[in-house]
């Protein structure tokens, strides 16, 4: 006889601890599935003005302004044009969005889930059968569980979903990533964020609340050079092909030292994103190119909205889910759209490779 849930929550993200928190103190016995952290320095660093309220609704305003974390004031950005726009935080009316420092934010969610009391077993899933009209999960542990109601935040990987929907891409976007140090310390350097097209792709710098550089090269995984990722040189080669991202490294002192790693980054999504006793969240329902910086505060939306639409469906309410389902959809839709048109503005490379594959429609 394994454990027996109302609603089983996979993963130990942001969408998770989103759905955890909203799941607190309803009623219903849950239970957290996911492997223990590992503390990784991972890329995914901006959270927009709209997540102040999400903050708000989850319990985590002071925690949050209490943090590491910078308000990310102006973003400069050379795409479509050669010259650098500016673009600053003023035309928000929720006020700035922040730069966060990763780890500290996810930290904090973890010890917000900790003290409510939230059951949480550090296994993954290796399998998932439909037992009447809940679930029977077995982890790769050997233990089983047995849940009325799924919820899968457990990132692109979707370890969950991908048994009972289908995933579809727009692109097969990836990143090489790294957190630059800085070598000369007296110089101050710009709290900023830069974004630059170049013929391969586009590039992607923010000083983080540490003093570090998060840098990133985005472009499709037969275009990225192989060596950025076993050497520091090759890295630093690519770095300077471009003007005013290294123009920032050399001028606020900040040097490569260390290869790049890589991550997925393409536009991916779920058909549906829910089901009967199930629903998908965050990453695991829609990945959105990182180009839209709004992954972190999806990730919170779509945690708090699949575990509110969890709770109603366990009470006999569809209606959530549905909505929940439709917007998650719509979104989709509309930033595939947005997308495109957002790439067809950078016309200085429609000839190269990169470019034409995202002039063409996503089908």
């Amino acid at each position: 006889m394994g454990t027996r849930v109302d609603i089983a929550i996979i993963g130990g993200g942001i969408a998770s601890a989103a759905a955890a928190l909203s799941l607190a103190g309803r009623g219903r016995s849950v239970i957290v599935l996911a492997p223990p952290s590992k503390e990784s320095h991972r890329t995914g660093e901006s959270l927009s003005p709209a997540a102040h309220a999400l903050l708000r609704e989850l319990g985590l305003t002071d925690a949050f302004q209490a943090g590491p974390h910078r308000p990310s004031h102006v973003t400069y950005a050379a795409w479509g044009t050669a010259l650098l726009a500016q673009r600053n935080s003023i035309v928000h009316t929720e006020g700035p969005g922040h730069v966060i420092d990763r780890r500290a934010f996810e930290r904090m969610l973890s010890e917000a889930v900790s003290r409510e009391g939230m059951e949480t077993v550090p296994d993954t899933l290796a399998d998932a059968t439909r037992a009447g009209d809940g679930w029977s999960l077995t982890l790769s542990g050997g233990e089983r569980v047995d849940a009325g109601f799924v919820l899968d935040c457990s990132g692109r990987a979707a370890v969950f979903a991908r048994r009972v929907a289908r995933r579809r891409r727009a692109d097969r976007l990836v990143a090489a990533y790294d957190f630059v140090t800085q070598h000369d310390e007296t110089v101050e350097p710009t709290p900023a964020t830069l974004i630059e097209a170049v013929a391969g792709g586009w590039w992607y710098a923010t000083l983080l609340p540490s003093r570090q550089l998060s840098l990133a090269f985005f472009t499709d995984p037969d275009l990225m050079p192989r060596e950025v990722t076993r050497d520091a040189g090759a890295w630093r080669t690519l770095a300077a092909e471009t003007h005013f991202i290294q123009r920032w490294l050399e001028s606020a002192g900040y040097a490569i030292s260390e290869p790049a790693r890589l991550t997925s980054a393409g536009t991916a999504w779920l058909e549906p994103v829910s089901g009967p006793g199930w629903a998908a969240a965050g990453d695991a329902a829609a990945a959105f190119d990182p180009l839209s910086s709004h992954g972190l505060t999806s990730a919170l939306w779509g945690g708090r909205q699949a575990a509110l639409a969890a709770l109603a469906s366990c009470e006999g309410n569809p209606e959530p889910q549905r909505r929940y389902t439709a917007t998650v959809e719509s979104a989709v839709r509309n930033f595939v759209a947005q997308r495109q048109a957002v790439y067809a503005h950078e016309r200085r490379f429609r000839e190269q490779l990169f470019w034409k594959r995202r002039a063409a429609p996503t089908r």
